[in-house]
């Protein structure tokens, strides 16, 4: 296994998934005067903020490795995932919003992975469109985690339309990707 800084970045991301579920099991008053909500954002947004940094120090330094390409985006994954989970159970986001955006990660995941069996992984590479539907995402958790107004912005109304766009956008780019996938999919089926 590979040891360098991007891959680094990355485990820390996966080390603050238990961080930050474990943050809304803890007595609240522990977290006084900071506070759950604003803790937990923070820790989102170190582990959002580590997917970037990792990727780019990867490219930078030229540290790219099959095993940073496969981690990456699980760990990517596992914290979004984690993030609704708390946001379901906080009544912050609809059980569907969450579903529908597990669902599709793990839908494109597996796709991806077929794909790249078939040696066709670029037919399925990443689009504008998942890339605006990860920044929605990305946004959107942050606020809901945060829920409380901010300067006068209703933040939880904000990060609820910018869940409810994600969602869609997770859709349409399930979409997208389903229909590059399609040609193989019908060429693999007629060879068997």
């Amino acid at each position: 296994m590979p040891t360098n800084i991007p891959i680094l970045l990355t485990w820390l991301r996966i080390i603050l998934i238990p961080l930050l579920v474990a943050l809304y099991y803890v007595p609240e008053s522990w977290m006084q005067p900071i506070g759950r909500d604003l803790i937990a954002t923070v820790v989102f947004v170190v582990a959002a903020g580590t997917d970037w940094l990792d990727g780019y120090l990867a490219r930078r330094w030229n540290e790219t490795s099959a095993f940073g390409a496969f981690l990456d985006p699980v760990a990517d994954k596992l914290v979004v995932a984690a993030a609704l989970i708390i946001l379901v159970s906080l009544d912050r986001t609809d059980a569907l919003v969450a579903v529908i955006i597990i669902g599709r990660e793990i839908t494109i995941s597996a796709l991806r992975e077929w794909m790249a069996q078939i040696g066709a992984r670029k037919s399925v590479a990443v689009s504008m469109i998942g890339k605006i539907k990860t920044a929605a995402q990305m946004t959107a958790i942050p606020l809901l985690l945060y829920h409380q107004p901010l300067g006068g912005i209703d933040i939880h109304t904000l990060g609820t339309w910018l869940i409810y766009v994600a969602a869609v956008l997770t859709l349409w780019s399930m979409g997208y990707y389903m229909r590059m996938a399609l040609p193989h999919l019908i060429e693999q089926d007629h060879k068997h």
